[in-house]
């Protein structure tokens, strides 16, 4: 993957990572105001931070940072193995589908289904470019 779709990629990462930091913000009363937002966002307005929650949301911005640089990692991987690259592509396009769908599960299982929604939009981000540069269908 190169030119257009490369940049994408990455701002796409980049993306991952900022909620990573959103999340992680959240186990901190300083620093818990984006967090916050987005659990207004998707229909939980007045949450109560408590402390089993702040250990709850601060874990999963460190699971979040943790999967952005994954997927760092993974980018500079294809870009070494340029058409070669196909099967990593396929492997992380069905890690990336496997999140959705359990993430998409659960948040409807639990009266969040409206979570759905960005991951959705996160979902669409990262397929555009893998399936319009045919990186998949290489190696």
């Amino acid at each position: 993957m190169n030119g257009f779709w490369s940049v994408w990629m990455k701002v796409w990462c980049w993306s991952v990572g900022v909620f990573g930091l959103v999340l992680l913000g959240g186990a901190f009363a300083a620093t818990d105001g984006p967090a916050r937002m987005v659990y207004a966002l998707v229909g939980a307005p007045d949450l109560q931070f408590d402390a089993p929650l702040r250990f709850s949301v601060g874990l999963m911005g460190a699971v979040t940072l943790g999967w952005f640089l994954t997927l760092l990692a993974t980018l500079k991987a294809t870009e070494l193995l340029g058409d070669r690259a196909g099967p990593v592509w396929r492997w992380l396009t069905l890690s990336v589908v496997g999140w959705y769908v359990i993430d998409g599960a659960i948040s409807a299982a639990t009266g969040f289904a409206l979570n759905i929604a960005p991951n959705t939009l996160l979902l669409v981000g990262y397929l555009a470019p893998v399936l319009a540069s045919g990186v998949m269908r290489r190696g």
